[in-house]
This record gives structure tokens, sequence and C-alpha cells, in this order.
């Protein structure tokens, strides 16, 4: 390569990306990440607790409509494998046991 001939970057940069590789250094590589914290947190004390009840219930409808019944009763039979699994075979038969009272206990 001469001396005349611009020397390319191995991948094109945007401003945008410039910008955050400088926030980057400059605040650190999880900055982004505490910020989107702390605006959840901001956001779940001025609209409350009903505000995220209500758009997973919108979800939830949104996945009715989305999904047939076959779907649910798969991804439910996954779940159960999944924490027989992880938590052995006796799980269901122990908390079955318990019947009512751990939700009680719990309160």
């Amino acid at each position: 390569m001469s001396d005349d001939e611009e020397k390319l970057p191995a991948e094109p940069t945007s401003k945008a990306n410039r910008r955050k590789e400088t926030v980057r250094r400059k605040y650190g590589e999880d900055y982004y990440r505490r910020i989107g914290k702390k605006g959840g947190i901001t956001l779940k004390e001025k609209r409350g607790s009903e505000y995220y009840r209500t758009i997973a219930q919108k979800g939830g409808k949104a996945n009715v409509v989305k999904y047939s019944p076959e779907h649910f009763a798969e991804m439910g039979k996954k779940g159960g494998k999944a924490t027989k699994e992880s938590q052995g075979a006796d799980f269901y038969s122990r908390i079955g046991k318990l019947g009512g009272a751990a939700r009680r206990r719990k309160s």
C-alpha cells in the first residue's frame, strides 16, 4: 500500500457507534444497563404495580389470540418436564402433600 492510499477502518463506524464507545469508556461497560434499571425503577414508582399488571394481561390476551390451546399444553408439558429434571421426581409429590398449606404459609 502506498502512502497516497487511505487506510479504511476494518468496520464502518457510524457517529452513533462512536458515541456509544465514548460513553462506555467514560462510564463503564454496564452504563446502559444501570440507566435502564434506574428508568424501570422510576417508572414503577411513578405508575405503580397496577400498570405492570395491566400490560401483562394485555400481553397474555394477545398470546391467547396468537396461539392455540395445543401450544399452551405443549409449553406446560415442557415446563413440567424441566421442573422434574431440575427438582427431582418426588417434587410434585412433596408439593401435592402440602396442598393449600404452602400458599397459606407464604402469605
